[in-house]
């Protein structure tokens, strides 16, 4: 396999966001600092700021179909269809059993436990009345099977369970599994369900870590002295990747090509960050990549809004990026909320139109910046034009102390 095979590129991006279900609109929304969160209304639990997506859910499959399978696997089956038409590529362009899907999960299986409880709970707890669709629904590997039925696709395919970094760690699969001459093409990407579950916001709520505001759209606040913890939200992300050859050989537009990646992990804390492992992750990814950190032009941040959690991240940065002052740093959850699972894809997506633009888009909410939070060059309520965007590092860490930094890179 010669060096242009062993390039990994980007050439489709199919998503579903809190603000928009297709990467133009989001890029806009991001830009303008439009917000989605709202607020729903759980039950046992009550009402919670956060980021709920409305896009076409039977578009690709049809509402009996949607209605056996899960709403993760709806996501799944909308951004890999949407990924596909966006970079041009029929599912026949490869053999089906040489196209792999990889998908990032925080959390799969709680959404649909939740709801069988609550429904064996109106006829007494009969367990007689438990669905038989329970198990197929809840296995780890559902979202990922669910694409592969819709597209024909018999490649492998299975889940990334790498918390709120599994987004980062299913692209850095698909690019390794490419690299090794396992699969041709890979759609990988993150999804989250997350808000379906009063559970997910009970814990976050009983650890003082759920934000709130009395507008929702300002609840998920990071960075600033006045922010109160994360704003769940689900979405969904998915990429197309291909071989440089093979993208160069059909004429696809390529977003961008992954040029470094790196995972460790902190093992120290169930929920604690840690910000020496976090730069060493950096780090290592810059390694990879061939690059200083003062080539880096954009920093997105993973931070989510809680107090510890922002000032570790920033101590990370601060640390490798000290010597950079041409690189600026953004937070899309500010916009969009948590999207667990698919929040470094997400995040990632919305920053590529940069390469086109060069444009960085802001943070929002930040009316006090906590001085353990400052950065040079975070850009903040307006987007930042700058005269060439080549490079951008994306941030993406998760409990039980998972890291991952992914480094995409503008083609040219």
């Amino acid at each position: 396999m010669d060096i242009q095979q062993h390039r990994i590129v980007i050439t489709g991006v199919g998503l579903a966001a809190p603000n928009a279900d297709n990467l133009i609109d989001f890029r806009k929304k991001l830009l303008a600092g439009s917000s989605g969160i709202t607020e729903v209304d759980l039950r046992y639990f009550g009402k919670a700021p956060a980021g709920i997506c409305n896009f076409p859910e039977t578009k690709y499959r049809k509402k009996k179909e949607n209605k056996r399978g899960t709403r993760a696997g709806c996501f799944g089956v909308y951004c890999a269809n949407e990924a596909l038409v966006d970079g041009n590529l029929s599912i026949e362009h490869y053999s089906p059993s040489r196209i792999g899907v990889y998908i990032g999960l925080t959390e799969h299986g709680t959404v649909e436990t939740e709801n069988e409880v609550y429904n064996i709970s109106q006829y007494g707890y009969n367990v007689d009345y438990w669905t038989h669709h329970h198990n197929p629904r809840t296995v780890l590997n559902n979202p990922a099977g669910e694409i592969t039925m819709n597209l024909g696709i018999t490649g492998p395919h299975y889940a990334i369970g790498a918390a709120c970094a599994a987004g980062n760690a299913s692209l850095i699969q698909g690019v390794q599994m490419m690299r090794l001459g396992e699969v041709d093409m890979a759609l990988a990407g993150g999804i989250s369900e997350s808000t379906g579950s009063f559970g997910i916001f009970a814990s976050f709520q009983a650890q003082g870590a759920l934000g709130s505001a009395p507008d929702p759209k300002q609840a998920c606040r990071p960075f600033d002295m006045s922010r109160n913890g994360i704003v769940v939200s689900e979405g969904a992300c998915i990429y197309v990747l291909e071989r440089l050859d093979n993208a160069l050989a059909r004429g696809a537009k390529i977003y961008a090509e992954i040029v470094g990646y790196a995972m460790n992990s902190d093992a120290r804390d169930f929920v604690l960050p840690y910000d020496v492992r976090q730069a060493e992750c950096m780090e290592l990814a810059l390694k990879r990549a061939g690059l200083q950190p003062e080539d880096i032009d954009i920093i997105n941040t993973h931070a989510t809004g809680t107090r510890q959690g922002d000032i570790e991240e920033c101590k990370a940065i601060r640390k490798v990026f000290a010597n950079a002052p041409a690189t600026y740093i953004n937070n899309t959850k500010s916009i969009i909320g948590h999207a667990m699972g698919a929040a470094g894809v997400l995040e990632l997506a919305g920053n590529l139109p940069a390469f086109e633009d060069n444009l960085v888009h802001p943070t929002i909410n930040v009316t006090d910046l906590d001085p353990e939070c400052r950065l040079h060059n975070m850009v903040i309520d307006q987007p930042v034009q700058l005269d060439s965007v080549q490079t951008i590092l994306n941030n993406s860490f998760g409990m039980v102390g998972i890291n991952s930094v992914v480094i995409a890179k503008k083609y040219n």
